[in-house]
C-alpha cells in the first residue's frame, strides 16, 4: 500500500497567496465598478433637439394714448366759461371754453373802420390822377390788421383740435387764458380708443430692436392680461438718467384688453430673433471662452468627449447649434448647472435633463 504524501508548506503558502490575491482583485474590480456607477449616476445630461430658438428683450413700459392734442386759446383774456370736464368725450371742432370777447371785438371794429378809410383814400387818389402807391400800401396794411383782428375774435373760443376724451383741464374759470400755456394746453384731449406702449430699453437691448418686430405686453394691474403689438418706433437718441442709458421704444397696441387705461404699467417683451427647425441645446450646457464654444458629449459607453461647436442664435434658454452637434446626442451639464441649472435646461424645452448617464437604449 502506497502512503499519500502531504503537500509541502511551500505549496500551501502559494495557494493561500493566490486565494488572497484573487479576493483582492475581485474587491478592487467591484469597487471600481461601483465608483464608476456612482460617477455615472452623478452626471446630469440634456439631449440636443430639433426646434425653434427664440431671443427676446424685455423692459417695463407705460400705457399711453396713441393720439393726443392740447387746446390753447389764441387770444389772451379772462376765461368766462368752461364747457367740459375731465372724462367728457368731444367731437373735433366742439367749443370747449370761452374768454370775454369784448376787447377783441372792439379791435376788429377799429380795424374794419381803418380799412374803410384807407379804401376811400385810395379811391380819391385814383380819381384825382395822383400817385396811388402810398394809398395802396395803406389799404394793404389795413387788410392785414383786419385779418389779425378776426383771428383774435376767433381765438376767444377754444375748440377741440381732434375728437377724443378730455383728460385734463389746466385752466380755471375767471383766470387768464394764458395761465396754463407754459406747462401744457388749457385743455388736454386723448383718444382713449387708440393706445400704445412707451418703454425704455437698455442700450444693449435697443441695438437689436427694429420697426415691425413682434412684442408681447403683460399688464401689472390686470391679472393675466396679455396682448400682442409691434415696435413702431425706436428713439434715435438716448436718454440718460443717473448714469443709466436707455432708448425710448413705442409699441402699438391694436387690441388692448378690457380695463386698459393710459398710465398703467406693463412689461414688454420684444422678439429680436427666431430660428425654426434648428438643432438646439440648453444654454447652460454650452461653455464659452472668448469666441469659442464647446459642449461635453456623453457617449453610449458613458465616455465624455469635449467637442467644439458653432453657435448661431443665442436664445433665451437655448442656443442654436449650426455645427458640431446632432439632435439626439446627450450633452453633459456642468456641475454648477447640474446643481442649480436643472430648471434652466427644462425651461429651454429639454425634458431629458436628468442623472444616470446615458438614457435607456444605450444612447
Amino acid at each position: 500500500m502506497i502512503a499519500l504524501r502531504r503537500p509541502s508548506t511551500a505549496v500551501n503558502a502559494l495557494l493561500a497567496l493566490l486565494i488572497v490575491g484573487a479576493g483582492f482583485w475581485g474587491y478592487t474590480l467591484l469597487r471600481g465598478s461601483a465608483s464608476e456607477d456612482r460617477a455615472s449616476a452623478s452626471v446630469r445630461t440634456v439631449a440636443a433637439s430639433q426646434g425653434t430658438v427664440t431671443k427676446t428683450v424685455t423692459a417695463d413700459g407705460t400705457v399711453q394714448s396713441a393720439s393726443t392734442a392740447t387746446a390753447t386759446f389764441g387770444t389772451s383774456g379772462t376765461v368766462t366759461s368752461i364747457k367740459v370736464k375731465v372724462g367728457d368725450e368731444v367731437a373735433a371742432g366742439a367749443v370747449l371754453a370761452r374768454i370775454d370777447p369784448k376787447g377783441a371785438n372792439r379791435q376788429l371794429d377799429l380795424a374794419e373802420a381803418n380799412l374803410e378809410a384807407a379804401s376811400d383814400a385810395l379811391d380819391r387818389a385814383s380819381d384825382a390822377g395822383t400817385g396811388t402807391d402810398a394809398a395802396n400800401n395803406e389799404v394793404t396794411q389795413a387788410e392785414l390788421a383786419v385779418d389779425d383782428a378776426e383771428a383774435a375774435v376767433a381765438g376767444t373760443r377754444l375748440t377741440a383740435p381732434m375728437a377724443g376724451t378730455v383728460v385734463a383741464v389746466n385752466g380755471s374759470l375767471g383766470g387768464s387764458s394764458a395761465a396754463a400755456s407754459d406747462k401744457s394746453g388749457f385743455i388736454d384731449i386723448s383718444d382713449l380708443k387708440k393706445l400704445q406702449i412707451s418703454a425704455a430699453f437698455s442700450e444693449a437691448d435697443a441695438t437689436a430692436l427694429r420697426e415691425g418686430q413682434s412684442a408681447t405686453v403683460n399688464w401689472n394691474a390686470l391679472d393675466g392680461a396679455e396682448t400682442t403689438g409691434q415696435v413702431v418706433a425706436v428713439d434715435p437718441t438716448a436718454t440718460t438718467a443717473e448714469d443709466v442709458v436707455t432708448y425710448g421704444v413705442t409699441v402699438s397696441l391694436p387690441n388692448p384688453p378690457d380695463g386698459a387705461k393710459p398710465g398703467q404699467t406693463v412689461s414688454v417683451s420684444v422678439i429680436t430673433g427666431t430660428v425654426e427647425n434648428a438643432v438646439k441645446v440648453c444654454s447652460a450646457a454650452v461653455t464659452t471662452t472668448g469666441n469659442r464654444h464647446s459642449v461635453t458629449v456623453l457617449s453610449s459607453t458613458n465616455q465624455q468627449e469635449v467637442r467644439q461647436v458653432q453657435v448661431g442664435l443665442e436664445g433665451d434658454d437655448a442656443y442654436q447649434i449650426t455645427s458640431g452637434l446632432a439632435a439626439g446626442e446627450r450633452v453633459v451639464l456642468p456641475t454648477t448647472a447640474a446643481t442649480t441649472g436643472t430648471t434652466t435646461g427644462n425651461r429651454g424645452g429639454f425634458p431629458g435633463v436628468g442623472g444616470g448617464g446615458a438614457p435607456p437604449g444605450g444612447r
